[in-house]
């Protein structure tokens, strides 16, 4: 799931936790390189920067890269993948 962070240009992410030891995410903001989240009540999360713009994401739970299970926007990829979007304002 992705929702408006509380400063401007930020997005905080959060995936469910299904018996997953860790998870990170990944995307075209963080250059595709793997940003840990924090698990909380059941529910790993993390704020991010994300410029404006449609930015690709992927969670990455125990090395299994996934799409984001809560939001229906997707895309592919130039490698022909498929991923999750974030539409940032």
């Amino acid at each position: 799931m992705v929702k408006n962070g509380s400063k401007k240009g930020t997005y905080n992410f959060s995936l469910t936790d299904r018996g997953y030891q860790k998870v990170f995410l990944a995307g075209d903001f963080s250059d595709w390189k793997p940003v840990a989240m924090k698990k909380l009540k059941g529910v790993f999360s993390v704020m991010a920067a994300v410029p404006a713009g449609r930015q690709q994401y992927k969670f990455i739970a125990d090395n299994t890269w996934l799409l984001d299970p809560d939001n229906p926007d997707r895309a592919v990829s130039m490698m022909g993948t498929i991923n999750s979007v974030v539409a940032a304002k």
